[in-house]
């Protein structure tokens, strides 16, 4: 299974932009798809995560109320919808997945498989 980031890029302060996770294989099914993020000089911090069957979905605070993580199963796709960006939200998005139900749910180092990331950069 290979999962694809994109829909990063340049915004200014105030703006949005919406990062999609393609999963190349229709029939997975993971456990929960995770959106991760590392700033430059930082450790990677977890961002949001869905999971895939019931759709429940978690969020760091800085996001929450900001972000909106969601997931299209026709498309086995997650969005990550970003809101009122401030350039504290600069970073390399990853999104992750999980087979199961295991370890930290929000943890940056277990999961089964990664994204190449997309960067994100919020001008002030």
């Amino acid at each position: 299974v290979q999962l694809q980031a994109s829909g990063g890029g340049l915004v200014q302060a105030g703006g949005s932009l919406r990062l999609s996770c393609i999963m190349s294989e229709r029939t997975f099914s993971p456990y929960a798809v995770t959106w991760l993020r590392q700033a430059p000089g930082k450790e990677r911090e977890f961002v949001a995560s869905i999971r895939w069957r019931g759709g429940s979905t978690s969020y760091t605070d800085s996001v929450d109320g900001r972000f909106t993580i969601s997931g299209d199963n026709a498309k086995n796709t997650v969005f990550l919808q970003m809101t009122s960006l401030t350039p504290e939200d600069t970073a390399v998005y990853y999104c992750a997945a999980r087979r199961y139900n295991y370890g930290n749910p929000y943890g940056t180092q277990e999961y089964d498989y990664w994204g190449q990331g997309t960067q994100v950069t919020v001008s002030s």
